[in-house]
């Protein structure tokens, strides 16, 4: 499974989602970005945002945003 989250670090609603993920023994990799809006290209580029957490499953072609989505999604389809 290819997931992958795109976080800040001390964000809350990006452990939120992490938790999430980790609570259900989900494997992914975290893509840590830099705390400037205006430095968070890669986020643009896959998400259209620059906002985290981002929350990415190529297996299912699925891009998300905003913790409490993310959260459900990994709850609903994921765990």
């Amino acid at each position: 499974m290819a997931v992958r989250l795109y976080a800040l670090d001390g964000c809350p609603w990006c452990e939120k989602a992490s938790d999430a993920l980790d609570e259900a023994g989900i494997e992914y990799e975290t893509e840590w970005v830099d705390a400037l809006h205006s430095d968070r290209d890669e986020v643009k580029r896959v998400s259209g945002q620059r906002g985290v957490p981002v929350l990415i499953d190529e297996d299912r072609g699925v891009t998300m945003s905003e913790s409490a989505n993310i959260v459900k999604y990994v709850e609903r389809t994921l765990a």
